[in-house]
């Protein structure tokens, strides 16, 4: 606990009677403990288990196992994205699915699944009495889907596209069936639904394949009409049109002419060209290839062989030697003629080239007109073509779809996309209670709150508290070396914490401080008002009316009031009175402290032993320990706090924090009366913050106007009611006073 204004601590959290008074209590926490235990042990194993059971799909698309991986019809189809995947796992939890489940294991004839049919007590209490809407009023078949949406989980496997489905249920063999029962009939319904699509593009394909036909043959119908109309017919495989094979033949045709024409000239000018310069002509082709040649060259070649056998024997002049040269003449004439021959027959050869040529070449010019014309022409055909061909290819797709969907309407031709990676299988433990683990941690807890709920007593009691540092040793022994009293110091102890750490927050009232200077002022210095001491002068008994100091105590008694706040108009006469009720209710073993917020102290005079010590002012200055502002009464079991030693305008600055030091003291003890002398309504509404507080007007010799001018004023502040106390006192003498 933090003192006031100094922020130092003045107690400690005694840690070893904490444990000390846990340890005392042993017996009672421990035996708290097993009765949990037994409790949680006997609740849990009442509670009918149930079993829970889950299996896992795959979403992946599946291809009949039909079709060849290489099949135009097969295609990659995607792999399944996250959207897709929430989207199958709210088909899971479809309620055609669930109704269809329901069906197929009878979970109608369960009463697990219906529980509403045999309500509680409880139950029929509350519909009774409209707190709870009659389950009955709801169709059999929207409790028993209420039911089963209760016991369902389907969840996606984080980071994948496997979907769990889990299932409750009171039976082990159910728990297991439910989730491959939803399986299968997911299943179904995804192949059923591929079936349909099938069914539905087939149905469509037929009548589209129909039409898509007689298009085709009205196409192609066009193609053949226009084509022989244009005389466009096709020569070849190419489809190419007679005028464009035509001009080719003609082309390939005239260049061939023209070799040929351009290899005879070449030939024919060689040969007149080496007849003119008289050389031997052996050596051209066109003469040595020629077989009459050929044999002039032998029979010269022969002669010339006899010629020189025979000059071996014979003159040049001999007669057969002359013959034999007469032949060679001949012949070598006969080669020459031969060879003018050849070279006048390659120039026939050249200008038959020449006249071939032209008359390719008009030729050529006559198909080339016809050749433009039917171009034109096939710019139309091939409009007519490309438009068969785009009708005869979407014909065959549909042809294609139609065939692979025709194959696709078996049973087991589409399967559904999604594989089954783990079956449900029965469980053989159950999912709750787990009575073992209810009673370890029924029994633990019980025993941990157990054991705060003592240390939280020892706080609140004040017993684990301990003062702290050199405070604590100041208040085991006083400056004389005897021992101080105990009694405030016990009831300090017992003031929590919180309260005490909260008033150093609080902030001064600088309004409030100026106004309760100037009523100390006013107090301390009315030179009329001596100090009374009643305190030896025996108190002669009052009658007893409602206003005595015995019915005030009565009263506040009776309506069990903390915190009372004493207003004296009349100063220390009254302020005399209020300590009376004070000692009176000590009297009736009330524990009460009373607080000195007089200008002049004269509860402090009548009370304390001393009027130097630590009071209220040092308290709120930060001067002075909490603990050592509570004094004990010379004369009676009642406590006070003085009115100090510190400069009262300071303390006044922090005035507004004397609320909450009222409040702790409420925690400690029975009760709190503040005498405030005679201050003025608005002053007590701030020290009291308009409270619930009770407030007590001390007039002994109570003037009737100026208690209804008091009285008014309390009413405006908000005080409606007023406890009147008129004491009669006695009136002290000057020895009374100094032996005070």
């Amino acid at each position: 606990m933090s003192s006031l204004g100094n922020g130092h601590q003045d107690v400690d959290i005694d840690l070893a009677q904490l444990f000390r008074a846990v340890w005392a209590r042993k017996g009672r926490i421990l035996a708290a403990t097993a009765l949990t235990g037994a409790l949680a042990f006997v609740g849990a194993s009442l509670i009918d288990p149930t079993y829970e059971a889950d299996a896992r799909i795959l979403i992946e698309p599946r291809q009949p196992t039909f079709l060849s991986p290489g099949s135009a019809s097969t295609t990659s189809e995607p792999l399944s994205d996250e959207l897709n995947i929430v989207s199958q796992v709210q088909l899971l939890q479809s309620v055609d699915l669930m109704k269809q489940v329901a069906r197929d294991l009878k979970l109608y004839e369960r009463e697990e699944f219906d529980p509403d049919t045999k309500p509680s007590a409880i139950s029929d209490f509350l519909v009774l009495f409209g707190l709870k809407k009659n389950p009955l009023e709801l169709p059999p078949e929207q409790r028993v889907l209420r039911a089963f949406k209760e016991k369902l989980q389907v969840y996606q496997v984080e980071k994948s596209r496997v979907i769990g489905i889990e299932f409750t249920s009171k039976d082990p063999a159910l728990a297991a069936a439910v989730p491959n029962a939803i399986i299968d009939v997911y299943r179904q319904l995804q192949s059923g639904a591929k079936l349909d699509s099938n069914s539905d593009a087939a149905r469509w394909l037929e009548t589209e394949i129909a039409n898509l036909r007689e298009k085709v043959r009205d196409a192609e119908q066009k193609v053949a009409e226009y084509r022989s109309s244009a005389g466009l017919m096709p020569l070849g495989a190419d489809s190419s049109s007679f005028s464009s094979k035509q001009l080719s033949d003609i082309s390939s045709e005239l260049a061939r002419v023209r070799g040929e024409r351009a290899d005879a000239e070449a030939k024919a000018q060689n040969v007149l060209a080496a007849l003119k310069s008289g050389r031997p002509t052996d050596t051209l082709d066109a003469i040595a290839g020629s077989e009459s040649v050929q044999r002039l060259k032998t029979t010269e070649s022969q002669i010339r062989g006899q010629i020189a056998d025979l000059s071996t024997t014979l003159l040049d002049g001999h007669p057969q030697m002359k013959a034999l040269r007469a032949q060679l003449s001949g012949i070598r004439e006969q080669i020459a003629a031969e060879s003018s021959k050849i070279a006048a027959s390659l120039e026939n050869d050249a200008a038959v080239a020449r006249e071939r040529e032209t008359q390719l070449i008009a030729q050529l010019n006559t198909v080339k007109a016809d050749s433009a014309r039917a171009g034109e022409d096939e710019v139309g055909l091939m409009a007519l073509e490309r438009e068969a061909t785009a009708q005869r290819q979407l014909l065959e797709t549909y042809l294609a779809r139609y065939r692979e969907a025709s194959t696709r309407l078996g049973k087991d031709a589409s399967p559904a996309d999604a594989r089954v990676v783990s079956g449900a299988i029965e469980p053989s433990e159950q999912n709750f209670p787990k009575v073992i683990p209810i009673t370890i941690v029924a029994a633990l807890a019980t025993l941990i709150l157990s054991a705060v709920l003592v240390m939280m007593l020892e706080l609140f009691s004040g017993r684990a508290l301990r003062p702290s540092g050199s405070q604590a040793d100041n208040r085991e022994h006083d400056d004389e070396g005897e021992p101080q009293l105990a009694g405030p110091q016990t009831v300090l102890s017992q003031i929590p914490a919180e309260t005490a750490a909260s008033e150093i927050e609080a902030q001064a009232d600088d309004d409030l401080a100026y106004e309760m200077e100037q009523t100390l002022d006013f107090q301390a210095e009315s030179p009329d008002r001596d100090e009374p001491d009643f305190a030896h002068e025996p108190v002669e008994p009052e009658e007893e009316d409602e206003f005595s100091v015995s019915a005030v105590a009565t009263y506040l008694m009776e309506e069990g009031t903390r915190i009372a706040f004493a207003i004296s108009p009349s100063g220390d006469d009254g302020s005399a009175g209020t300590v009376l009720l004070a000692r009176e209710l000590a009297s009736r073993g009330v524990r009460v402290v009373l607080v000195d917020m007089t200008g002049s102290a004269c509860p402090t005079m009548l009370m304390a032993t001393d009027s130097d010590l630590p009071g209220v002012t040092d308290l709120l200055c930060g001067d002075a320990a909490f603990a050592d502002t509570i004094h004990p009464d010379r004369l009676s079991g009642a406590d006070i706090i003085p009115q100090g030693n510190s400069d009262i305008r300071q303390a006044m600055r922090g005035a507004d924090r004397l609320s909450m030091i009222v409040d702790a003291l409420a925690d400690a003890y029975d009760m709190v009366v503040v005498e405030c002398g005679p201050a003025n309504a608005e002053g007590v509404a701030r020290l009291s913050r308009s409270g619930t507080h009770e407030i007590i007007l001390s007039a002994p010799e109570p003037n009737p106007e100026e208690l209804a001018e008091i009285m008014a004023a309390f009413e405006n502040a908000g005080y409606s009611d007023l406890v009147l106390m008129a004491a009669r006192l006695p009136v002290p003498d000057d020895r009374d006073r100094n032996a005070a």
